[in-house]
């Protein structure tokens, strides 16, 4: 049983789940100290729906990498470094497993969608079926926005790891929209969106060979390269908005540590790298989303206590 639980572990790298869970805790939080609600039924409903919506995203882009073969094509270039899990590419479960593990994630997820739905109304379903399609078209034809680098895929991960579960987590509590948990969501949907964008370098001349145009691919190393660090600032800076337009307290500031390591690799990065060079980048990038969501979500609790 641990074995095998460890094999789904890996294969739906579930290591960086924290980035889709962050977020659904600071939605909840946002709304526990504007609103002074908390049910934590719901809170736990969303939390497994969101876990499993996040696997469900994972392993279907391993899917639709390796049937597009984007994944074999990563195997065979020189100095790419792949990021999918390898179960498929590299022959450790058959794609049948894969694939009906793959839906019974997006049955879980649904799953809770519906059951909150009976609760807080049916409007929670746009963002269940917003999640679902955001995470299937992003490699599957007909669509595939992930390949066309034209900023679909950054798009679509700021509201699948930003917009929507901040808002819909506060949505789940509240049974109302509003334009905080709106502006709540751009420091980590950012940082999240950055540390998507940073991993193509580490295999974009495989994308390019294999036909899928991220914004690396198109712009060339140099010029995402300043992209990137410019996403990084556009992050920091829309916290210290949150901060005065009085949606997180004064020592949420203190989040703008984490910015630290993620600047300091990038001074020690070149117009060109080799693909390995960007490995610090990609570790620093999600440790900065996940510890900045941290500190604005400590932030929030203590505002609420206090």
């Amino acid at each position: 049983m641990l074995e095998k639980w460890t094999l789904f572990k890996k294969a739906s790298r579930f290591g960086v789940i924290p980035v889709m869970l962050i977020p659904v805790v600071l939605g909840t939080a946002g709304a526990y100290v504007w609103q002074g609600v908390f049910h934590p039924f719901l809170f736990v409903i969303t939390f497994i729906g969101a876990a499993a919506a996040h696997l469900f995203s994972n392993m279907v882009n391993d899917l639709w990498d390796f049937r597009n073969g984007t994944d074999t094509e990563a195997q065979h270039t020189p100095g790419a470094i792949s990021t999918n899990s390898g179960f498929l590419s590299g022959g450790v479960m058959r794609e049948s497993l894969f694939a009906l593990l793959t839906w019974g994630l997006l049955a879980v997820a649904a799953g809770c969608g519906l059951l909150l739905s009976l609760y807080i109304g049916w409007e929670i379903l746009w963002f269940v079926a917003g999640g679902a399609l955001i995470a299937y078209f992003y490699v599957a034809p007909p669509l595939r926005f992930g390949y066309r680098g034209k900023g679909y895929s950054e798009l679509a991960i700021f509201l699948a790891f930003g917009l929507m579960p901040v808002l819909g987590a506060y949505f789940v509590q509240t049974g109302a929209f509003s334009l905080k948990p709106v502006l709540l969501s751009l420091p980590g949907g950012l940082l999240t969106t950055l540390l998507l964008f940073n991993h193509h370098f580490l295999h974009w001349r495989a994308d390019r060979q294999a036909g899928k145009r991220t914004l690396v691919v198109v712009w060339g190393e140099r010029r995402a390269l300043i992209f990137s660090q410019v996403l990084l600032y556009i992050s920091y800076a829309s916290l210290i908005v949150c901060v005065l337009l009085h949606i997180l307290p004064i020592y949420a500031l203190l989040a703008l540590l984490t910015a630290i390591a993620p600047i300091r690799i990038y001074r020690s990065l070149r117009p060109e790298n080799p693909s390995e060079a960007y490995l610090p980048l990609m570790g620093a990038s999600q440790r900065a989303s996940v510890r900045c969501g941290a500190v604005m979500t400590a932030a929030l609790l203590i505002q609420g206590l206090f």
